[in-house]
């Protein structure tokens, strides 16, 4: 065997990628990003490097360029196909060439080549882009550096990106990163997911400062910051002068103004919320949703988290409301046939289903049920709101997000992206293009207070009517280059880019307003600005407002750019590269390209791929789906097929099955079992999955095995005990049936979800049963026999969901055992203080309200809706007593909550 130094693959290929340094400058709300890859080639023959990986949806990639020893070489922005055709025409010629391309189905996955490194060279790739950063629920602007890749799913019969991923504890590259923060307020403080260095303060004002990742990023997480200023979130707007070598009267050519606007709302208004409204929960229950929140012990799985989520919102939704559940994976389901209206009954019977809910839907195929949903009849006077909660692996994003924008009229969707690696394209699309608002869930974060603030925003009064109008000098005129704005929320920002026409005096001013009806009062925000441009802004604002509308461009459908006339295929794609290579920024149609044509020498002997892997967060695995579906994640590769892009790319192994952590194999000289669980990349092969090294035991008939070097296995089993032993695999390695492809043909058995429960509180979900092949190497439901006899031991519940879950559809709590275990009381003890001239319900109704605000402020914003209903049940006249309750529910727990506080 061949011996191999220095970085390596899971399949002890060299990998020429040896580090990537990543810079970050925030200027205020907008970000620029410098990323540099360092390769080198140490084989003895010449490479071809292929590095798929994450970027934030929204970025606008600017700059792409390649250093060879003392030579740069500068790539240009070039229609996708012609760019392509180069890239391969200088390979076949024996140049260097570099090719970025972004993903024809997503806008947060790049894809760059590297072309023929030869022995011994090295060569730097640097790349650049600028993005806005989101406004969080605490003020905070949040800027994310994507570091994991996850494996997207694509329905049967699609096409998508397929990329190389390791274990993020195998990821054989090193990370640096540094930020450095500026604002015309003071930078209050910087937060952060990862291991930070302290920050530096480089003024006395403290508007400036940096901030470094501590050595030895472990690639098993985003990179995340969180940036507060001071008194933060005023309106702005930034103008900056045209780009001097473009022609006057061009996107790149004239002034352009960057708005950021902040509606403040009358707070009398935003007291008041809704008490109507269609409210659909759509709930991803795909393989991948089994992975554990964070890399925790004990930390809940994202089926778990979600399903607490769902508790919260359904004790939280007024009377009077409509509201349906659906869950998808490879299919989808629903709880009721269409939505109903929210009663003591309906709640209470979604929440049993709720409470069997579970990661077991295979793939996840989310246009189906959105098509479903969309299909039903709105409900006269209730408006539409529509919940997705999904760990973002979805392959068709643009598809999904057109589907949204054409439904955006009857509905505003609010979107909720799990985990580490779920797509920001798809996550912030459906909220941009649904109207609503996008959330991220990462790390530690708990999901309950993200979206109970968007429920918060969904029972607001919408605004309605908004207008946007411009007062600027004579002689100058203003193109708004942004779509129009369909949604405000309260401290959430609005962008507008507009393109400024014309000459004005040096001193000159002009203004905007904003006009909108709020709960049927007419408000407005106005903004003066000063059209001197800004100094050293670069091109930063105009390469946004490019990618603005290049983004909106392709959101359309063609016969929607046709201006008369009949519909011409190309005509989107047209305007796109045109305004992409004007710009320079990337888009779904062009790619930059780089070839060295100076040194004038080729370069010998056949080409040698590499593709370099992605790190991938601990557990996830193949999301798997129905039979057909794929997972664009790679088992290793061997031979080639398919496509990247549409590019050549080794084989795909298939992942066509929900299984998404579990090892099974059954020994054939005793009845035992070797559980395993997976921290990898983990793939359901087919017979034919086109690997080499892939091969069916003949004993073994239908057991399909994808053998590939284990870093590390801790499981045995003996051959002369019925014994089981539970260990975990860190490696890219698979055991399958033969037909296993669906759901049904390879499922746990009823007996055994004891077994998973239990092990899901060890971290992982593990099943653990001895497969009986049929005489065809069939695994039938019915064969699966568990082999261990193991009560479960369910966690103990949260005490604020248990005190959550006992809370009536109306809003009151009811005098019960329940409920004084809840508030930590006997029912002695809750009994026997209550005040005689109070009835059970009110009394039992304050004390909660006393816990909660006693015990669990730290959580108000998961309970204060809920709350909120209670005191309403509390006003109607249902309380005679209430400060003889709450002077007496104080005593009783040990608390010293004002009446007022209560709100009743």
């Amino acid at each position: 065997m061949e011996n191999c130094c220095g970085l390596l693959t899971s399949k002890q290929e060299p990998v020429p990628l040896k580090s990537v340094e990543v810079e970050l400058e925030v200027r205020d709300h907008v970000a620029t990003v410098v990323s540099t890859l360092n390769y080198e080639n140490k084989e003895d023959k010449p490479l071809e490097a292929v590095f798929v990986f994450p970027m934030p949806g929204d970025a606008a990639v600017c700059h792409f360029s390649a250093t060879i020893g003392q030579t740069q070489i500068v790539a240009e922005v070039k229609e996708k196909q012609k760019a392509r055709e180069e890239y391969d025409d200088a390979l076949s010629s024996g140049q260097q060439a570099f090719l970025l391309e972004e993903s024809d189905q997503s806008p947060d996955i790049f894809s760059l080549s590297v072309g023929s490194l030869p022995p011994g060279e090295s060569a730097s790739i640097r790349l650049e882009y600028v993005t806005e950063l989101a406004v969080q629920a605490d003020e905070g602007l949040r800027f994310v550096l994507p570091a994991v890749l996850n494996p997207r799913y694509h329905p049967q019969g699609s096409e998508g990106v397929q990329v190389t991923s390791v274990p993020a504890s195998l990821v054989p590259y090193s990370l640096s990163f540094s930020a450095r923060v500026s604002s015309p307020r003071p930078v209050s403080k910087v937060e952060s997911n990862c291991p930070m260095d302290p920050l530096k303060y480089l003024n006395t004002e403290q508007s400036q400062a940096t901030v470094k990742l501590a050595a030895g990023h472990k690639f098993d997480k985003d990179v995340e910051l969180l940036i507060y200023y001071k008194d933060a979130h005023q309106p702005t707007a930034v103008v900056e002068a045209g780009q001097t070598s473009a022609k006057p009267g061009t996107l790149m050519g004239d002034p352009l103004v960057m708005l950021s606007l902040y509606p403040e709302f009358p707070q009398a208004v935003m007291s008041s919320l809704a008490s109507c409204g269609e409210f659909v929960f759509l709930l991803d229950r795909s393989g991948s949703m089994g992975v554990p929140m964070n890399n925790n012990e004990g930390s809940q799985t994202r089926i778990g988290s979600a399903r607490d989520t769902l508790l919260l919102l359904l004790k939280s939704i007024p009377m009077g409301c409509y509201f349906n559940i659906y869950s998808f994976g490879s299919s989808y389901e629903h709880i009721f046939p269409k939505s109903v209206e929210y009663s003591e009954k309906t709640m209470e019977e979604a929440l049993k289903k709720v409470e069997g809910m579970e990661d077991d839907l295979g793939g996840t195929e989310i246009l189906e049920a959105l098509k479903h949903i969309y299909s039903q009849a709105c409900i006269p006077n209730q408006p539409r709101q529509l919940f997705v909660f999904t760990d973002g692996e979805v392959g068709n994003t643009k598809e999904v997000i057109n589907l949204v924008k054409k439904n955006s009229a009857s509905h505003r969707c609010f979107s909720f992206g799990i985990g580490e690696g779920a797509s920001s394209a798809l996550i912030n699309g459906l909220a941009k293009e649904g109207g609503g608002h996008a959330q991220f869930i990462t790390g530690i974060d708990r999901m309950q207070p993200k979206v109970m603030q968007s429920l918060r925003f969904a029972l607001q009064p919408a605004v309605v009517d908004i207008s946007v109008k411009w007062d600027l000098p004579k002689g100058v005129s203003v193109s708004v280059l942004s779509p129009p704005i369909t949604t405000l929320f309260q401290g959430q920002r609005s962008l507008i880019y507009a393109q400024l026409t014309g000459q004005s005096p040096k001193a000159a001013e002009g203004s905007v307003t904003v006009k909108y009806s709020l709960a049927g009062h007419p408000s407005q925000n106005k903004l003066h600005f000063n059209l001197k441009p800004a100094e050293d802004s670069g091109l930063t604002v105009h390469r946004l407002a490019a990618r603005t509308l290049i983004r909106s461009l392709e959101m359309v459908e063609d016969e929607e750019v046709v201006e008369g006339g009949e519909p011409d295929e190309g005509v989107k794609k047209k305007k796109v590269v045109e305004l992409s290579v004007q710009s320079g920024v990337s888009s779904a149609f062009t790619a930059f390209i780089a070839v060295n044509k100076g040194s004038g020498e080729t370069i010998q002997g056949p080409l040698v791929r590499r593709n370099v892997p992605t790190p991938m967060p601990m557990m996830a695995m193949c999301g798997g789906g129905a039979s057909g579906g794929r997972m664009m994640a790679m088992c290793g590769g061997g031979a080639s097929g398919g496509g990247m892009m549409g590019r050549p790319i080794p084989r795909m192994v298939s992942c066509s099955m929900p299984m998404r952590r579990t090892v099974m194999e059954a020994s054939p000289s005793a009845q035992m079992v070797n559980v395993g669980v997976m921290e990898a990349q983990s793939c359901k092969s087919m017979e034919s999955c086109g690997r080499r090294n892939c091969s069916m035991s003949k004993k073994s008939k239908g057991m399909v095995s994808c053998s590939m070097p284990m870093r590390r296995t801790v499981m045995e089993a003996s051959p002369s005990a019925q014994m089981v032993n539970v260990g975990v695999i860190e490696a890219q390695s698979c055991k399958s049936m033969e037909s296993c492809g669906r759901r049904k043909n390879c499922s746990m058995s009823k007996k055994s979800k004891g077994m998973k429960t239990l092990l899901t509180a060890m971290r992982r979900t593990v099943s653990s049963c001895v497969r009986r092949p049929t005489s065809k190497g069939v695994v039938q439901r019915e064969s699966l026999n568990c082999s261990l006899d193991i009560e479960p031991q369910q966690p103990p519940r949260d005490p604020l969901l248990q005190l959550v879950s006992l809370q009536k559809a109306s809003g009151c709590w009811e005098l019960d055992p329940a409920l004084a275990a809840a508030v930590g009381k006997t029912s002695e003890e809750v009994e026997n203080t209550k005040p005689a001239s109070e009835n059970k319900e009110v009394w039992a109704t304050i004390l909660a309200l006393i816990w909660l605000h006693g015990f669990k402020m730290d959580a108000q914003k998961e309970w204060e809706l809920l709350a909120m209903k209670a005191v309403s049940w509390l006003r109607a006249p249902n309380a005679p007593c209430v400060a003889e309750c709450v002077e007496a529910g104080n005593t009783l727990l040990g608390c010293k909550v004002q009446k007022d506080a209560l709100g009743i």
